[in-house]
């Protein structure tokens, strides 16, 4: 075996998330962030948020699920705040308030 593999184990595995799974399940957070997209057949907003701290998240740009009461309630290039819930399942925007 070269001393590269056996030195993998513990090399550190910087830019990965933290999975819902690895904490037992699902988790709730909240965050605010700018709308970039809506799709109404998949079910899905698009949101420019900032970090999750909560939840170890960084600052990115990703699609959620919401049902349509939530898509109803938001507009592209809209600042909100919003809850949601994360696992294996995926994340599920669970509430949107205007910023």
């Amino acid at each position: 075996m070269s001393d590269e593999m056996a030195n993998s184990d513990s090399m550190p595995m910087s830019g990965e998330m933290p999975m819902a799974e690895e904490t037992g399940g699902e988790q709730s957070a909240s965050a605010e962030g700018t709308v970039t997209a809506i799709d109404p057949e998949a079910g899905t907003v698009t949101i420019e948020h900032g970090p999750v701290e909560s939840i170890g998240w960084p600052a990115m740009t990703m699609a959620f699920e919401a049902d349509e009461q939530i898509l109803e309630q938001v507009i592209v290039g809209e600042g909100i705040a919003f809850e949601f819930r994360t696992g294996t399942e995926g994340s599920v925007v669970t509430s949107v308030t205007p910023r």
